[in-house]
């Protein structure tokens, strides 16, 4: 849904440097290199990036 704040495994924090993933891998960078410039170096912290779908337009839908 949201992207989280911190790593959920080892509380890195990591919300800063969603932005900067979502607009580089948009203009079709490859995500190792991105997390790499951003200093993310831990799987878990890697899996969040990797992972996350962004909910919050369809979800928006149903609310009144």
């Amino acid at each position: 849904m949201i992207f989280p704040v911190r790593c959920m495994t080892c509380g890195k924090p990591i919300g800063q440097y969603w932005e900067d993933f979502k607009k580089r891998s948009a203009k079709g960078e490859n995500p190792k290199a991105i997390l790499d410039s951003c200093g993310v170096e831990r799987y878990c912290c890697r899996s969040v990036f990797l992972s996350h779908v962004d909910m919050t337009t369809r979800i928006g839908k149903f609310q009144k």
